[in-house]
């Protein structure tokens, strides 16, 4: 494993081909330890908690803090959260972002990726999570976010349509959803 500055550095599990400022992606972001945080599935419904409320508010609102973003779907689990992600960083509409993903690197120069103002996927996720992390501090919610995320580079429009179906019918295939892992230790 590689160290900077003396202490080991995880690398990152992005692509490395990909620059991340334009495109569309399937992301899942989990809780710590997946706890049951954002609240729970009743018959068929998700029940959200504070912090699930919290969450909905952010991810449904993205393009308040994030011009070049937009959520068009997402839904919020017991202790994950999938979302269809269109990042415009490039200044182009992201209409046309799958037929823009290529294999050939387009990745900006050090200087301006600076992860506070370079306008990619990992800008808004990371914005995104400390926004309801500080959300959930001021109301004196016990909350963490499992580290990293997970994305996938949607490419075609038929990779869309199943990932789009997949997030509407998540809630109702929760008993048979891997993420279930806590199912019993927070009732």
């Amino acid at each position: 494993m590689n160290k900077f500055q003396n202490k080991y550095r995880i690398p990152t599990a992005r692509a490395q081909w990909h620059g991340y400022d334009g495109g569309i992606y399937f992301v899942t972001i989990c809780t710590a330890e997946r706890l049951h945080l954002f609240g729970e599935i009743t018959d068929s419904q998700m029940l959200l908690s504070d912090v699930g409320r919290i969450a909905y508010d952010n991810f449904a609102n993205v393009t308040v803090h994030y011009s070049y973003a937009e959520i068009p779907l997402f839904t919020i689990m017991p202790n994950h959260i999938h979302a269809i992600v269109i990042i415009n960083g490039n200044g182009d509409n992201g209409r046309d972002a799958i037929n823009r993903v290529s294999t050939t690197s387009t990745v900006p120069t050090v200087i301006s990726r600076n992860p506070m103002i370079f306008k990619s996927l990992g800008t808004v996720i990371r914005g995104v999570k400390a926004r309801i992390s500080h959300a959930a501090h001021q109301n004196r919610i016990s909350f963490a976010w499992q580290s990293r995320f997970h994305d996938r580079i949607i490419r075609n429009q038929e990779e869309l349509n199943r990932i789009a179906e997949y997030i509407e019918n998540n809630v109702a295939k929760w008993d048979k959803d891997e993420m279930n892992i806590c199912n019993n230790n927070n009732r």
